[in-house]
């Protein structure tokens, strides 16, 4: 093969790969809604994106792990706003602050109550994992009774009333409002987001994630515990559920039981956008990543562009939908 082929063969499949297609798709998407409205462009925008990003993207990396391996974790929605009413509660009436606390006397109770929030977090994903191994449950039922119960828990112990707490807005706030629209909190979360994906693609945690999902018989028939992989990633589901938890209540300032309606949805979204298979076996922190972010600039275009906000659940069952049949379609092409 000559040089000028093998430059032409590098550009068709850096063209043809899931990455540059969604940054592709995120390119001509900013800029439809750039030129219908011209102030979607703008660090505000940015902004917003972001910081709606950084809640979901995190369910959405627990879940691509969960994905992969074949299964799904319906209870991601659910844990944030638990984790979020437990925290709340932990701060306020075991600890003793509130929020007339200073702002800076606020990160103490705030790294107490983020560890609360994510130990939360971790034991609704062991007990899914117990409801999956031990009680033989499909996953899809498992974690829908987990969710249904995370539910209920957080609106008995918060009485279904947000409960406020100790806070610090400039932990969610955009460093720079005119020229950075990065915020701490955006930035820790793409921080542990890039950690996960070092994980998952380069190590042997990632590697039996994988091998599960490919085919569960031959991955235990290898050595793997395919039992103690599958406890190991909805607990990491969980934990990345905790932080989202105390992500949103930092940004509410409360901790509500309804802070993560429905965020299970675009978290699913966000995986099968970024090309994930919900059959197992296949997807990418990077698509997962990209999938989130034209998401949610999908939903903040729409409504900066006139369209109401109770049509955002409507997009999204219309992208997931779009999304799985184009991967129906490329996989019958790969046959062909």
């Amino acid at each position: 093969m000559t040089d000028s082929n093998q430059l032409v063969a590098k550009v068709r499949g850096l063209a043809s790969s899931q990455v540059s297609i969604l940054v592709g798709v995120l390119a001509v998407l900013t800029i439809v809604f750039t030129v219908l409205e011209p102030k979607f462009f703008s660090t505000a925008t940015a902004n917003n994106i972001l910081t709606d990003w950084g809640s979901v993207v995190l369910i959405a990396v627990g879940q691509t792990f969960v994905v992969i391996s074949g299964g799904i974790d319906l209870s991601v929605g659910a844990v944030i706003g638990l984790s979020g009413v437990i925290s709340a509660y932990f701060m306020v009436n075991v600890l003793g602050f509130d929020s007339t606390t200073k702002p800076g006397d606020a990160y103490a109770p705030l790294l107490l109550g983020a560890l609360v929030s994510i130990g939360v977090g971790i034991l609704v994903g062991l007990v899914n994992a117990v409801l999956i191994n031990k009680a033989k449950i499909v996953p899809f039922i498992a974690t829908l009774a987990t969710m249904g119960a995370a539910l209920g828990l957080s609106v008995i112990i918060s009485s279904g009333m947000p409960i406020g707490g100790p806070n610090d807005f400039k932990i969610i706030s955009a460093l720079n409002p005119k020229t950075m629209p990065l915020s701490i909190a955006v930035i820790l979360v793409a921080v542990i987001v890039t950690i996960a994906g070092l994980f998952l693609h380069k190590s042997r945690f990632g590697l039996y994630t994988y091998a599960i999902g490919s085919n569960a018989f031959a991955a235990r028939a290898a050595g793997i515990n395919v039992e103690r992989q599958i406890t190991k990633i909805y607990a990491l589901s969980g934990a990345l559920a905790g932080f989202a938890g105390i992500y949103v209540y930092m940004r509410l300032g409360a901790g509500s039981p309804s802070s993560g309606t429905g965020r299970e949805l675009d978290a699913i979204a966000a995986v099968v956008i970024g090309g994930a298979s919900l059959m197992g076996g296949v997807g990418r922190i990077w698509g997962t990543v990209l999938g989130t972010l034209i998401l949610f600039t999908v939903q903040s275009g729409l409504i900066m562009i006139g369209v109401a906000p109770d049509w955002k659940k409507v997009v999204v069952a219309i992208l997931i939908a779009a999304a799985v049949a184009a991967q129906t379609l490329q996989s019958k092409n790969g046959r062909r």
